[in-house]
């Protein structure tokens, strides 16, 4: 057994306890972590020298697409920064080794509003074509996650983890743990949406009270990202969208509208429950259509009489 699984454990524990940090997260630091500790020689956390780091990260490259590799990287950061913390290493082996690396831009993927209309229209159309009240059921919810994915901009593992006590359609507003735990207040402005998220909540009300989360799925448990996925496709397909749809994407979808509609990228950020504003600003290379609007209307060539 390699000698590194105890403290790694023991860092897991902490993160789990101390940090409060959730399952998802947890699981991908074990992942990662479990990978280092099967692909090194030393079997010691004393061993592990910036040589052993380097060429992991060298390794990593080869197999892994930069995204990944940033993110293994900084779970590896996290773990030498607990051993150094915990005065289990006198010198943390990454203050001596370079590992910035340029990762592509990669501008995020929306849905064209023409497109995601005609993707909504498929669920209504589908939950009005139902032949039993099953069918009927599950096409109400899948709305209701739909409809909220879009409104709020909230993130498909953030929808999953919703609790009962976290919607509140009385007074319109959905409390949200992110990343890191952080919480935030979000508002659901259309009309459309409540009432959607209200026949869901009365239909659904048995199995909500009993599994404790808002969404469930068809066995009365917490609905999963999976399930949701298969759902995007599902209704992708009826609709006969030649596009891949993912949850991520109306997040994007919903930050880019609200840009091109002139609100203040600071309240984007605050409603994203992203910790910095340098995350939210990748959506200012997205609005083209804004940018089409303003190179338009207010360059000062179009006054030019030539």
């Amino acid at each position: 057994m390699n000698e590194l699984q105890t403290p790694i454990e023991n860092y897991l524990d902490y993160c789990e306890s101390q940090k409060r940090l959730d399952t998802k997260t947890l699981r991908a630091y074990r992942i990662d972590l479990t990978q280092f500790c099967r692909h090194i020689q030393p079997d010691d956390v004393l061993a592990v020298t910036p040589k052993v780091l380097e060429d992991f990260i060298s390794g990593l490259h080869q197999k892994y697409k930069p995204k990944t590799v940033k993110r293994k990287i900084a779970s590896l950061k996290a773990l030498f920064h607990y051993f150094e913390y915990r005065d289990l290493i006198e010198r943390n082996p990454f203050n001596k080794i370079q590992v910035k690396f340029r990762e592509p831009a990669l501008l995020p993927k929306t849905i064209p509003l023409h497109t995601l209309e005609t993707f909504l229209s498929a669920i209504y159309q589908h939950q009005a074509d139902a032949k039993t009240a099953y069918q009927k059921r599950n096409a109400l919810r899948d709305a209701a996650v739909i409809e909220l994915l879009f409104a709020t901009g909230i993130r498909i593992s953030e929808l999953c983890s919703l609790g009962v006590e976290n919607v509140n359609l009385y007074d319109q507003t959905i409390l949200i743990y992110g990343k890191g735990s952080k919480e935030r207040k979000v508002q659901i402005g259309n009309d459309d949406v409540l009432n959607i998220l209200q026949n869901y909540k009365n239909d659904f009300q048995t199995e909500i009270q009993n599994c404790g989360h808002f969404f469930v799925n068809q066995n009365g448990r917490e609905l999963s990202d999976h399930a949701v996925r298969r759902m995007i496709n599902k209704y992708t397909s009826l609709a006969a969208i030649d596009l891949h749809i993912t949850p991520h994407m109306f997040r994007h979808t919903f930050a880019t509208t609200l840009l091109e509609a002139d609100v203040d990228i600071r309240y984007i950020q605050e409603i994203l429950g992203h910790s910095s504003i340098n995350i939210t600003e990748i959506y200012t290379h997205v609005a083209m259509s804004k940018q089409r609007d303003i190179l338009t209307t207010k360059h000062p060539r179009k006054d030019f009489h030539l």
